[in-house]
C-alpha cells in the first residue's frame, strides 16, 4: 500500500488545472490571439461565492467583437442597401419646395443620431425613402454604425416566412438582431396588411426601441388624421415629442410626368 504522501505527490497540481482568468490554459503562447482569455472566448467573473455572477461565463472582448461582426454582416445582408447606391445626401436636391426642413432634419439626425427618433410623414414620391436611405448610408460610411433598413411590409413578410415553431432559437436570434440594431430605419409604416401575429411583432420591435431610446427612423405616407392606419400603441410612441422629431412634408410627387425636379449628383458639400 502506498503512503498518502506518495499518492498526493502523484496528483496534478490544482494550480495547473485552474483556468487562467476563467479561460482555458494554452501552453503555446505564441499562437494565442487574445491575451485576455487565451482564445477561450469567455471569462469567469472574479467574485466571491454567493455572488449572482459566481461561476458564470461572460464573453471576452474578442468574442464580443466577433459577435458584433457577425451581427453587422447579417444586418448588411438583410438591409440590401446596395440596391439604393445612388440615394445619398449628395444626390438629393435640398432646394425642392417643401423639402428644405426635411433635408435639414435628416442630415442633422445622420450627423448625430444620439438616443432619439426621426419621423418623416408625407405623400408618396416626395423623397422620404431617399432621405431615410441617405441616413443609413451616412451612418455606415461616417460613423461605422451598423444599420438595419427595411420596408415595413417586407419586414413583416420576412418575419412570418422565417418563423418556425420547431426551431425557435434561430428565429429568436434573428428577431433580437433586428430589434437591437444600433440604428433601425423602417420605411412605409402603415402600408402593411399583416396578420395579428406580425403586427404584434412590429409593436414589440418599436416598443423595445422606445423603452431603450435607441436611434430609430420611421417614414409613412398614410394620412395621420385617419384612425386605424397605424396601431394606436405604435402611434402613441412615435408621436412622443420627448423622443421624436416629427417632420410633416408638404410637397408634390416628383415621379409625376413634367416635374422639373432634378437630382444633384457628384456634390461633396457635406464631406
Amino acid at each position: 500500500m502506498k503512503r498518502i504522501g506518495d499518492v498526493m505527490s502523484s496528483l496534478p497540481n490544482p494550480k495547473d488545472a485552474r483556468p487562467s482568468r476563467g479561460s482555458v490554459r494554452i501552453r503555446n503562447k505564441d499562437a494565442v490571439k487574445c491575451a485576455i482569455c487565451q482564445d477561450a472566448g469567455y471569462l469567469r467573473a472574479n467574485v466571491p461565492v454567493g455572488h449572482p455572477s459566481f461561476g458564470r461565463l461572460f464573453p471576452c472582448v474578442c468574442k464580443q467583437h466577433e459577435q458584433d461582426e457577425r451581427r453587422d454582416e447579417e444586418l448588411r445582408r438583410l438591409s440590401n442597401l446596395d440596391a439604393f447606391s445612388n440615394q445619398t445626401f449628395e444626390t438629393f436636391d435640398p432646394d425642392i419646395q417643401g423639402m428644405e426642413s426635411a433635408y435639414e432634419a435628416t442630415l442633422a439626425f445622420a450627423q448625430e443620431p444620439g438616443h432619439r427618433w426621426l419621423f418623416l410623414s408625407g405623400p408618396c414620391g416626395v423623397g422620404k425613402t431617399h432621405l431615410a436611405v441617405a441616413i443609413a448610408r451616412y451612418a455606415v460610411d461616417w460613423h461605422r454604425m451598423s444599420v438595419y433598413f427595411a420596408v415595413v411590409p417586407d419586414l413583416l413578410d420576412h418575419l412570418r416566412s422565417t418563423f418556425d415553431p420547431n426551431s425557435g432559437s434561430a428565429y429568436d436570434e434573428r428577431f433580437a438582431t433586428i430589434r437591437n440594431a444600433p440604428l433601425l430605419i423602417l420605411d412605409d409604416l402603415g402600408t402593411e396588411n399583416a396578420t395579428p401575429w406580425a403586427k404584434e411583432k412590429l409593436y414589440q420591435i418599436i416598443n423595445h426601441r422606445y423603452s431603450e431610446q435607441m436611434p430609430t427612423v420611421i417614414t409613412t405616407n398614410v394620412d395621420l388624421s385617419a384612425k386605424g392606419k397605424i396601431d394606436e400603441r405604435i402611434y402613441s410612441r412615435i408621436m412622443d415629442h420627448r423622443l421624436t422629431e416629427h417632420v410633416d412634408i408638404e410637397a408634390d410627387d416628383f415621379r409625376l410626368a413634367g416635374d422639373p425636379r432634378r437630382v444633384r449628383r457628384a456634390q461633396q458639400r457635406h464631406r
